[in-house]
């Protein structure tokens, strides 16, 4: 009966899959609809059982007593995010668009380990990375409004990025230099743990940013008066791109305000839209207007 219908009727057909992917993807990619809402929530708690699941194998003791069950969980779990992965690039007008988005990618790299386990063993360790899609809370809970602080930081990253570069390289270069020059002057001492150049910028890296794991100390006079020379300037690494990056924020203005919903253009994958938005900003593509659920 498709057959025919498909034959005789192919515009209802079409239609009929048209149709069938809008609402698809309305459930997938929206959280403002009662059935969006309940997919991503459902979502997030297999997210969460799946990173125990994963914490858990790692405890020798348990995984011990119940590996296998550990195992059929977690492949269930996996293949559910596989059939949800290829749903999403399903009813997407531009599939390439979401693959290489930045929670495309999330969602490809959490199905990735437990495929790559079963070739090498380890990889499946890495399933923890699930976690990371707990970003969509974000959209789900209308929490959009908050990230008007993460995204004046952002903003303040990017006017300051050339004054970082190049205090980074400074830094660098002076990394360097005192690494040469502490292992001129440690280098003879019979005690001096300074036996290479590169081991000794390694400790110039460590002391200058204030980390000191102390596996390396010098043991001269003059090797300690320059290592105090190091830490004082250590200070001044962690203040200055502070400084910068602070005196951004404050310039900074906010340009407009985030919209609290959760509107996504299925051509073009824009999440960020104004409440009411009838088309998509970026694209011109109309956007699908549900009610929202409170």
């Amino acid at each position: 009966m498709r057959l025919f219908n498909r034959l005789i009727f192919p515009d209802l057909e079409k239609g009929k899959s048209s149709y069938r992917r809008s609402k698809l993807f309305e459930i997938i990619f929206e959280a403002d609809t009662k059935a969006g809402k309940v997919f991503d929530i459902s979502i997030l708690v297999l997210i969460l059982i799946s990173v125990a699941l994963v914490m858990l194998e790692s405890v020798k003791s348990v995984n011990a007593q119940f590996h296998d069950v550990l195992l059929i969980l977690e492949w269930i779990i996996t293949i559910i995010f596989s059939i949800e992965y290829l749903l999403r690039i399903y009813c997407v007008k531009n599939p390439l668009r979401y693959i290489f988005s930045f929670y495309g990618i999330i969602d490809l790299l959490s199905i990735l380990p437990s495929f790559l386990g079963i070739f090498y063993p380890p990889t499946r360790g890495l399933s923890s990375i699930r976690i990371l899609r707990l970003f969509r809370i974000v959209r789900i809970f209308n929490l959009t409004h908050f990230l008007q602080g993460g995204n004046t930081i952002l903003v303040a990253l990017y006017r300051s990025r050339a004054k970082i570069i190049m205090f980074l390289s400074f830094i660098t270069l002076v990394v360097v230099v005192i690494g040469s020059m502490m292992y001129v002057v440690e280098s003879k001492h019979p005690e001096s743990a300074f036996s290479s150049i590169p081991i000794s910028i390694y400790w110039a890296v460590v002391t200058i940013t204030t980390v000191g794991y102390g596996d390396i100390a010098p043991v001269t006079g003059f090797g300690k008066f320059l290592s105090s020379v190091v830490m004082i300037i250590g200070y001044g690494v962690i203040a200055v791109p502070t400084g910068f990056v602070t005196m951004e924020a404050i310039k900074s203005k906010k340009d407009e305000i985030l919209p609290r919903n959760t509107q996504a253009c299925e051509n073009c994958m824009d999440t960020v839209h104004a409440d009411g938005a009838k088309f998509c900003k970026s694209c011109g593509h109309k956007l699908s207007i549900e009610k929202k659920v409170e």
